[in-house]
């Protein structure tokens, strides 16, 4: 199982047919919060990859506002990619009632300093399948966007292929921003589970479809 995890309920009927017309000027306040939060968390990715060099250990503040960045990044693309129509929160806390939700675990007791050293080297393949799931994700949402003006209803074979590549793009972000060590799986299926503490709630992952 992936450390860090990632679940999306389907909500196939009853789709704001509005709100999904204007989705990226809706999505506007959330996005610039999550740059504003992503730019603070650059700047703790890069001391926390210093500390992590020299001690091979995560500083515990650091690695919660890291993970704060992802959970929170991971909500709001999940709102502008179609995957809900919830407003997300503005903050990255955890909230299991959010139909989006990623699971950040404990950071681990110590880091292999030479994965930190070069993780921009052995992640080059990362960046290359991010590449990959972005264009799925965006060329499944703009059809989405179709379906859901004209019926109403998000089409499940196209949210699952969106799903998936939302959760790749998370666990690539939680990669390259230091929390775990391991490459992310290529699909959801591959890493499905939960582990550390701020997963999903086994009830939230009973709704996941």
């Amino acid at each position: 199982m992936y450390p860090v995890s990632y679940a999306a309920d389907y909500a196939a009927e009853g789709r704001n047919r509005l709100t999904t017309f204007f989705r990226y000027i809706v999505a506007i306040p959330w996005q610039i919060v999550m740059a504003l939060y992503g730019f603070v968390a650059s700047f703790a990715i890069v001391i926390a990859w210093f500390a992590l060099l020299f001690t091979g250990r995560f500083p515990e503040g650091l690695y919660n506002f890291v993970g704060g960045y992802v959970r929170m990044s991971a909500r709001v693309n999940a709102f502008s990619y179609l995957l809900t129509d919830e407003y997300p929160p503005f903050n990255g806390a955890d909230d299991p009632a959010y139909p989006v939700r990623t699971g950040i675990p404990e950071p681990l007791d110590k880091y292999s300093r030479l994965k930190v050293l070069f993780r921009y080297i052995i992640g080059i393949p990362v960046m290359l399948l991010g590449f990959v799931h972005a264009i799925i994700l965006m060329v499944v949402t703009l059809i989405a966007w179709f379906a859901i003006l004209f019926t109403g209803r998000h089409p499940e074979g196209l949210f699952g292929p969106a799903r998936s590549a939302s959760a790749y793009l998370t666990r690539s972000m939680a990669y390259f921003g230091l929390l775990t060590e391991d490459w992310p799986p290529f699909s959801l299926e591959e890493g499905a589970g939960t582990a550390g503490a701020g997963q999903i709630s086994e009830t939230a992952a009973s709704r996941t479809r």
